[in-house]
């Protein structure tokens, strides 16, 4: 593979991605709500470690969270989309944020100093990198006892498999949901490794979503999928995993 026409592509779809009026991945939102169980655990974890802490978020897009900024020592956002990256400038001064910068950057060649974050963070940032070139990066730039905590999506799943083979204009074709073995990678560079899986049962919960009954049923899903995704066999078929990496 061409690196450098891999993340030329890259930087293409995403530009266009961010530089539109509407995005284009807008018609899946509904969906997400089948992850909100991890994306409510990832954000409580990100807050608890990066109060006081120096912070990089590992591919920013244009979302701010208004509250871990404010909280952290300082904040620093990278992305390799210029147009993420002007629209999360735009954000922060318009909200008044000044304990913030953003750059573009290429996330698997970093250009900060080594042990320079204690925590970096991303979502959904993994799958469209090198995982060998961005754990050692990820690694680098921690300072030891450092947390590095991502979420991403799983490969696994047949539904959901074919589901991404129909609707190719809403993915890059680099990308690559991650597999077990990926995770396998973190091992030898980290000193601690912990993975949890989100998104199974949560998925028959979506069409219920703003009638009368949506919140019980979610609420339901996540219970069984607590219980279900213990399982290891039954892992690997979950939509996403929260994967927390301590240097």
């Amino acid at each position: 593979m061409n690196d450098k026409l891999r993340k030329e592509r890259e930087r293409e779809f995403h530009n266009k991605r961010f530089g539109a009026e509407h995005d284009i991945r807008q018609p899946l939102s509904k969906w997400y709500g089948a992850l909100a169980a991890g994306t409510h655990a990832q954000d409580e974890m990100v807050r608890h470690y990066g109060s006081g802490a120096k912070v990089l978020e590992y591919g920013c897009a244009d979302v701010v969270d208004d509250q871990l900024v404010q909280i952290a020592a300082h904040f620093h956002g990278i992305d390799i989309s210029d147009k993420a990256i002007e629209k999360a400038r735009q954000v922060c001064a318009s909200r008044g944020l000044t304990n913030c910068e953003f750059t573009v950057i290429d996330a698997e060649n970093l250009t900060f100093a080594g042990d320079e974050f204690d925590l970096v963070f991303g979502r959904g940032i993994l799958h469209h990198l090198d995982l060998n070139k961005s754990f050692a990066e990820i690694s680098r730039v921690l300072r030891p006892g450092g947390k590095a905590i991502f979420t991403e999506p799983l490969g696994h799943n047949p539904a959901i498999n074919l589901f991404r083979t129909m609707t190719p204009q809403y993915r890059t074709e680099d990308e690559h949901p991650l597999v077990m073995n990926d995770l396998k990678t973190t091992r030898g560079v980290f000193h601690e490794v912990e993975c949890k899986f989100f998104g199974l049962t949560t998925l028959i919960a979506v069409p219920f979503n703003g009638t009368a009954v949506g919140s019980a049923v979610m609420k339901f899903c996540e219970r069984a999928d607590s219980l279900l995704l213990r399982i290891p066999l039954i892992q690997r078929h979950a939509w996403s995993v929260l994967i927390t990496l301590t240097k």
